[in-house]
């Protein structure tokens, strides 16, 4: 029979089967993803803690060798007779250990003759002085330090400031 039209045989004969079928394969599908999700979060979390942990026992064993020699600094200057022996000794270690603080990134900021800066140095007192222009850091009080580029800790300074003009 010409002129006569077939019925599509993929068609599937209930309509309301086939979207339920596809709602539940779809939701299937979501319940999938968002466990996967869920395990790459908690896996992610894990390796940002195994991370940090990793990084607090490398700085860990830089320090150490510092924490052993001042231990025999102690031990050295219980029964020293010579002073300058034993400041020498902790010379050494403080030496040490500003070398163990670049290995692990952290860098002095430098204060002293420089222009106060806020963002670097927190002023805690004013000098009056004509030997500095006003704005100078001319005493550091407490030492400042960055770790990479940023400040871990501001420079406690003081700062020059003009004398008064005596009239």
């Amino acid at each position: 029979m010409v002129g006569e039209v077939m019925p599509d045989v993929s068609a599937p004969a209930d309509p309301l089967a086939a979207m339920t079928a596809e709602r539940d394969k779809l939701k299937d599908q979501l319940l999938r993803m968002a466990a996967d999700f869920d395990n790459f979060r908690k896996r992610s979390r894990k390796d940002t803690e195994d991370a940090a942990r990793r990084g607090r026992e490398d700085t860990l064993r830089e320090l150490l060798p510092v924490a052993d020699n001042l231990e025999r600094a102690i031990g050295a200057s219980a029964n020293a007779k010579d002073t300058d022996g034993v400041v020498e000794g902790v010379r050494m270690v403080h030496k040490l250990f500003v070398d163990s603080l670049e290995r692990v990134g952290v860098t002095r900021v430098p204060s002293l003759g420089e222009r106060f800066d806020p963002a670097v140095h927190e002023a805690i007192q004013q000098v009056e002085t004509d030997e500095q222009p006003p704005g100078t850091v001319v005493a550091e009080l407490v030492p400042g330090y960055r770790m990479g580029g940023k400040l871990v800790r501001a420079a406690m300074v003081a700062v020059a400031k003009p004398k008064p003009v005596v009239s």
